[in-house]
């Protein structure tokens, strides 16, 4: 399954976190000053959060790729904590979970959250409504302590999925967005504004690395940069528009001609798309010039030709970033050659806004300063 999400999110509240208008002082600081922070901690202590780079700063957490399709990792919800699966997706804003109230098929295959088994957990009596290109969600918002390795969120709102349409066989059991606040639906406070406002970390910087075919070796990292994950120097793109993670690119090519976005274009980064998505006219052309063949609902090529097909690439502040054949073609582990170009399901406001899936993310490390409205992009290592 290519997990392909146009997402809408309705109808959700906030749940209330006093923090002092002061100097905000980390949790750890906190339960330090009132001699809590030793029971804290051996009550919540994740073994596998132990973060894979000396700088403390920076807090690293491992996210499994399946089959070059989606990337997810492991979070908790709740005291005692309860371990989900989310995809990590810098296209939305908003945090939902599998409720164990869900009845639906779908949820059937994944680890439901328990509210009554959690002490700190708080129900908000409002529900929500999540639209996929492939399915819908239904369900109601709580509150409770979120945590992501070893940074903990305390009263993080999140959605409850009572009932899932179509999203069956998915192989996560949740969605963490990281999209801009404005994204997220009013009176909402996203996981990123939590993470700054409570001063859990110490920048208001994340990145991305997504391995190439490896199954382990991708992570997600908060608060700085570990830039053993890329080569040569950070490339800071401004962001266009701060609602998703959009950019301006200048011009997109194969093999050096140019082919559209000629006036420039828009694009946005998307790690919760697998694919690059484009404008019907563009994702057309394109499969004329690798002679693609209809196949199903989707294109392929034959596999003997990806040595010869051209190089996909895109200009963006005068820098190219290109995408070899390799990149945009998956192989599939018992079938053909399918091109991993895709037109919206739906139209946009601007026709030439392209989704940069992780088709694009595996070959660039990615960097989002929400502090400072850009993105930087390297080659991955």
């Amino acid at each position: 399954m290519k997990w392909l999400r146009i997402l809408g999110l309705v109808a959700l509240s906030e749940c209330l976190v006093i923090i002092p208008l002061t100097k905000i002082k980390t949790l750890r600081e906190t339960l330090r000053e009132k001699n809590l922070l030793t029971n804290f901690l051996e009550e919540n202590t994740d073994d596998r959060s132990q973060n894979a780079t000396d700088d403390p700063k920076i807090s690293l957490h491992p996210l499994r790729n399946y089959l070059n399709m989606v990337y997810f990792g492991n979070i908790t919800i709740g005291t005692p904590p309860q371990e989900f699966r989310v995809v990590f997706d810098t296209g939305s804003s908003d945090l939902w979970v599998s409720s164990v109230v869900c009845s639906s098929q779908p949820c059937s295959a994944n680890k439901r959250f328990n509210p009554h088994l959690s002490r700190t957990f708080r129900r908000t009596r409002r529900l929500f409504t999540l639209k996929y290109h492939t399915g819908r969600i239904v369900g109601s918002l709580g509150c409770d302590t979120v945590r992501i390795g070893n940074l903990v969120i305390l009263g993080q709102e999140f959605g409850l999925s009572e009932k899932q349409i179509q999203l069956d066989r998915v192989p996560f059991d949740g969605v963490l967005g990281l999209a801009y606040p404005s994204l997220a639906r009013k009176r909402t406070t996203p996981v990123l504004d939590n993470l700054k406002t409570q001063g859990i970390i110490s920048q208001p910087v994340f990145a991305f690395y997504l391995s190439n075919q490896k199954e382990n070796g991708s992570v997600v990292m908060f608060g700085g940069v570990d830039h053993s994950y890329h080569r040569g120097e950070l490339k800071w793109i401004p962001v266009s528009r701060t609602h998703h993670w959009q950019i301006t690119m200048n011009r997109i090519s194969m093999d050096g001609v140019a082919i559209g976005c000629f006036n420039g274009c828009q694009a946005i980064l998307d790690t919760g798309t697998s694919l690059l998505v484009g404008p019907t006219t563009m994702v057309t052309t394109i499969q004329k010039l690798i002679k693609a063949i209809p196949f199903g609902r989707e294109y392929m090529v034959p596999c003997s030709n990806i040595t010869q097909l051209p190089t996909f690439s895109i200009n963006i502040n005068g820098s190219d970033y290109p995408v070899p054949a390799e990149a945009y073609i998956w192989k599939s582990p018992k079938g053909p050659c399918i091109i991993n170009f895709r037109e919206h399901p739906k139209p946009l406001k601007d026709p030439e806004t392209w989704i940069l899936g992780d088709v694009f993310l595996r070959l660039y490390f990615s960097v989002y300063d929400w502090g400072n409205s850009r993105i930087g992009l390297a080659p991955a290592v």
